[in-house]
């Protein structure tokens, strides 16, 4: 088995600058790093990791906490996670809690399964984790339910409130001021929206981004025009319904998540409206059905990949100690354009 003597041998340089290339010290130049990093692969050499971590104290292992692996955001923001270890030499070991099994939308019931939350950290602990990655199912403050956490901690599709946490997420009020701007600018002046529920966080932002849209257009805000429902289809039926039988019927809806959109599209659909030459519709984040639905839907793509990667990379900075400018960051949205939104334009 080769050593890093033979390496320094075959390599032509010392031991010492061996061990800082496998090391990932940054005083090395490139060139020999590259000479190093050659011979090391041509040599098969597999370098001791339990020694190392004895000595470092570090295993270049991250735990990552999911609070349901089922939930929509979930896979694509672990492929981002493993895309960056592999990138950079470290490994995951995960663990799901599958909240959303046991307690569904009910984000105030959460605090219940902090023991059981904790008691996870603490397996995860015993596997000598550097560091962890917690994935909210719901942004929200989850500070009071990750409260005894003594390694670093990054926080993506949640955040926690306490001083000096770290977190990753995308912008809800940017993305929902594109999309009704957007609306806006194909000549939709009565835009309705349908919110998700009234304690959500992304729901307040949405409104938020939505409110300023019109105002910045100089648009009158009508109350009538602006639904609550909860996530759900059944409620984009139902409230769509609502809003087209009425006098005042909007020419676009903006529903705050796709299942609502297909329920809002379904309930037009239902009432003899046509999507989109009735009725413009737009959704958020860009479900997989959402590109096979009739008519194929327009909505927010979620940077999900890109918050894996963002999240991991924070993590190995501090685990590494290397300064991390931001504590929080928020990532933009993208506006997907299909086929259920008609601009009133004329030409």
């Amino acid at each position: 088995m080769a050593t890093i003597k033979d390496i320094a041998k075959k390599a032509n340089v010392s031991t010492a600058t061996v061990s800082y290339v496998l090391n990932d010290n940054a005083q090395i130049s490139k060139a020999t790093r590259e000479k190093v990093l050659k011979v090391v692969e041509e040599m098969n050499y597999k370098r001791n990791n339990i020694a190392k971590s004895l000595r470092t104290n570090k295993t270049n292992t991250i735990g990552v906490i999911v609070e349901d692996m089922t939930v929509f955001n979930s896979p694509k923001i672990i492929d981002g996670i493993n895309k960056y270890v592999e990138e950079h030499g470290f490994h995951i070991v995960l663990s799901n809690l599958r909240l959303n099994k046991k307690i569904g939308n009910s984000y105030e019931q959460v605090s219940k399964y902090s023991e059981e939350i904790n008691e996870t950290i603490d397996v995860l602990l015993t596997r000598q984790i550097d560091g962890i990655i917690y994935i909210g199912e719901h942004t929200r403050d989850v500070s009071k339910i990750m409260n005894r956490v003594e390694k670093p901690v990054v926080y993506t599709y949640c955040y926690s409130s306490k001083k000096n946490s770290y977190s990753v997420n995308y912008n809800d009020k940017l993305a929902a001021y594109q999309a009704t701007n957007y609306l806006i600018d194909l000549g939709h002046q009565k835009i309705a929206v349908i919110s998700g529920m009234i304690n959500s966080k992304p729901s307040h932002e949405r409104l938020q981004g939505y409110q300023q849209a019109l105002i910045d257009n100089y648009l009158n805000l009508d109350p009538f025009l602006i639904r609550t429902g909860d996530w759900e289809y059944e409620t984009g039926v139902k409230l769509s319904k609502e809003l087209l039988k009425s006098q005042n019927r909007p020419t676009a809806i903006f529903a705050f998540n796709d299942l609502m959109a297909v329920g809002v599209i379904d309930g037009a659909e239902s009432l003899g409206f046509n999507v989109p030459d009735d009725l413009s519709v737009i959704g958020f984040d860009n479900r997989e059905f959402s590109h096979f639905f009739k008519p194929q839907l327009t909505t927010i793509d979620l940077p999900l990949h890109e918050m894996g990667q963002q999240a991991t990379k924070i993590l190995i900075d501090i685990i590494k100690e290397k300064k991390v400018k931001e504590k929080s960051i928020q990532i933009e949205c993208e506006l997907i354009k299909r086929g259920s939104v008609m601009s009133l334009n004329k030409k």
